[in-house]
């Protein structure tokens, strides 16, 4: 039984990537360089959703009080308009 199948693929201007990348030797095919991105790609995603999961667990473990939302949503609120008055006044 077949594990994979065959796709096509527009790639635009990456295509010369791959090209490149088949014709320098350092991948056999363009398909062994397509797999290789594609590794690449969930090594990424892990490396991001691990940093992530981090950054939860310190927000959740920090000690510090915990702010109301009603307060960062003001806060933001004010630091918009203040950015808002700049922005029109340089203009």
């Amino acid at each position: 039984m077949r594990t994979s199948k065959s796709i096509t693929l527009t790639l635009g201007k990456q295509q010369q990537v791959l090209d490149s990348l088949v014709s320098s030797g350092e991948y056999d095919s363009a398909s062994e360089a397509v797999r290789a991105a594609l590794r690449a790609l969930a090594r990424e995603r892990d490396a991001v959703n691990t940093i992530w999961r981090e950054k939860v667990r310190e927000a959740l473990e920090d000690p510090r009080p915990r702010v109301p939302a009603e307060k960062v949503f003001a806060d933001l609120r004010a630091f918009h308009d203040e950015q808002v008055k700049a922005d029109t006044r340089g203009a």
